[in-house]
């Protein structure tokens, strides 16, 4: 099953790293390093840069904020090395983290290595030679919302984590945050989401009474299986926005990009996920047993399902800013204008509908 396991291609053009600095500072700072460094880099993602670092034959992975003007809190890499830090012995699906590095004569920017976990990442469509039937299906989907369960229910502050965030006020701060970044990043080509962020302003929920580790990127492309069982969870990456909150604000954020079979043409044409195959279990039915596990009782989830909307409208259009004014070359960022369209339209939908 190698040929399904995901694997870095060649470096993209102005992405490069300074291969004979960093390897001095990995063989100083990581015990049992040899031979010459070799690097790649994994060509999915829009945010953070990923890039596999090898020496002779063992494999790490070294993360970085992108290139161009960014904005400082969501590309934090110590942040995002210290939760792997805290969670790591007690949530098996964390990967090893092994040096963080403020020091820019390294390569320019913040940095942080961690282990390589071998597995394969899906996609927008099944890598070839991967074929899942609907039990299959079924039982990733199970897994994948009960892993989500699991992380929220650990107690934070037994591991340190209790200044990682404020879940007093939570809710109102999302709303607020994104409504702000949403119109900075707003481009004469984007939609205005004026009636969806009063919307949301309007119909927020109260702080919840059990806030928890949420990962804030929870999606099945940021999940790791296992090579000789695809069904099962072996890692779960891209921990740059976890913080301490709503668990029910995550879930929404994670179900924003769970594009289901019967959901419009635009939706399945934007999906990045191969989700829509038969066997996953729908939204609604992903919320029904988190709600299951958690014994949470709520009238609706309408709310949380179009700030997750509005929230992914928000990143992608953040993304495509950097597009439109030259800050990257990156030609997939072209297309994200059209998602934040289709995102807009389809929260309306929810919204009328309730």
């Amino acid at each position: 099953m190698n040929d399904i396991v995901d694997t870095p291609v060649e470096i993209r053009q102005g992405e490069g790293l300074d291969i004979s600095k960093l390897e001095v500072f990995l063989k100083d700072e990581i015990k049992g390093l040899s031979g010459s460094i070799e690097i790649k880099q994994f060509p999915s993602g829009f945010s953070n840069l990923t890039y596999q670092i090898t020496f002779n034959d063992r494999k790490l992975i070294l993360r970085r904020p992108p290139f161009g003007t960014k904005a400082k809190s969501a590309h934090d890499m110590k942040r995002e090395f210290n939760i792997l830090k805290a969670l790591y012995a007690i949530f098996p699906y964390c990967p090893q983290p092994y040096v963080y590095s403020e020091d820019k004569s390294v390569i320019d920017s913040t940095f942080y290595v961690m282990e390589k976990l071998e597995g394969i990442i899906l996609r927008k469509n099944l890598p070839e030679g991967l074929s899942l039937n609907p039990e299959q299906a079924k039982k990733l989907s199970q897994s994948y919302i009960d892993i989500q369960h699991q992380l929220h229910s650990i107690d934070y502050q037994s591991i340190g984590l209790e200044n990682f965030g404020k879940p007093k006020g939570y809710v109102k701060r999302q709303v607020a945050g994104w409504s702000k970044r949403y119109r900075n990043a707003r481009t004469d080509d984007a939609p205005d989401f004026e009636d969806i962020m009063t919307w949301l302003d309007k119909n927020q929920p109260a702080d919840c009474e059990n806030p928890g580790i949420i990962h804030n990127d929870y999606k099945l492309d940021n999940v790791v299986l296992d090579p000789q069982n695809p069904t099962n969870i072996i890692g779960i990456l891209d921990w740059e926005m976890a913080t301490i909150g709503d668990p029910l604000m995550d879930l929404g954020s994670s179900l924003a990009y769970w594009v289901q079979k019967n959901d419009s043409d635009e939706m399945l044409a934007i999906r990045t996920m191969p989700t829509h195959l038969e066997g996953f279990l729908t939204r609604k039915e992903l919320v029904s047993r988190y709600l299951e596990k958690s014994g949470l009782e709520i009238d609706s989830f309408d709310f949380y399902l179009v700030f997750g909307m509005f929230r992914l409208a928000g990143i992608a259009q953040q993304i495509y800013y950097r597009y439109f004014h030259g800050q990257t070359k990156d030609k997939r960022f072209a297309m994200l204008i059209f998602a934040v369209q289709i995102l807009e339209k389809e929260a309306k939908k929810i919204i009328v509908n309730r």
